[in-house]
């Protein structure tokens, strides 16, 4: 065999595997994960009011014995979440899903970004963070799920603090990855954006 035969041979060789790598990255699992709504709701007075855009708060005030008192409340998201099969079947025999291919999410993580590119965190926007999720989705319905999209902790913080007395406000977008596992152990991830203008709102 030519030097060139042989070149050529293991360069396809490399490039099978590449391919095998690029595919084994996007899952193994026969399931995608779904987000049919990613809602998120203002804590303290409006606790509860979903909506498909976040203005969150960064001080509320309360009256406690007739004092008037400054508080900071977390804000909730809300992720609405259902499973299609990669492998629908063909017209006329359709895959069937089973219990097989329900899928629990264990744990999600929030990441801010602005779109002028300033992002670091801590000082453009607040610090990332991953907390514990655990919710099954059937293959065959819809699973919902509650979870912090902004904690008090980042309202404590910079860039949010200085909301405050500068009543200046803030806007980005929170992309809020999903993280999980099918009934076969195959790790499953899904990534939803929504908006959230920071400010004072009640001055």
């Amino acid at each position: 065999m030519s030097t060139k035969s042989i070149t050529f041979a293991l360069l396809t060789a490399l490039s099978m595997a590449a391919a095998g790598c690029g595919v084994a990255e996007q899952g193994r699992s026969p399931v995608v994960v779904r987000i049919d709504a990613l809602d998120a709701a203002s804590g303290g007075a409006t606790t509860g009011t979903f909506g498909g855009y976040l203005h969150s708060d960064v001080q509320n005030v309360i009256t406690v014995n007739n004092v008037q008192t400054p508080t900071r409340f977390n804000d909730v998201g809300r992720a609405t979440l259902s499973l299609v099969l990669k492998d629908p079947g063909s017209p006329g025999v359709a895959n069937t899903p089973s219990e097989l291919n329900s899928v629990t999410i264990t744990h999600y993580r929030v990441v801010y970004r602005r779109t002028d590119g300033r992002n670091v965190q801590g000082v453009d926007v607040p610090f990332a963070f991953d907390s514990g999720m655990t919710i099954t989705v059937s293959p065959t319905g819809q699973g919902q799920q509650t979870f912090d999209i902004v904690r008090v902790s980042a309202k404590r913080e910079a860039p949010l603090l200085a909301l405050v007395s500068n009543f200046q406000t803030l806007d980005v977008i929170a992309d809020v990855t999903f993280y999980g596992k099918d009934m076969q152990n195959n790790d499953v991830a899904v990534t939803g954006s929504i908006g959230i203008t920071f400010a004072n709102y009640g001055g």
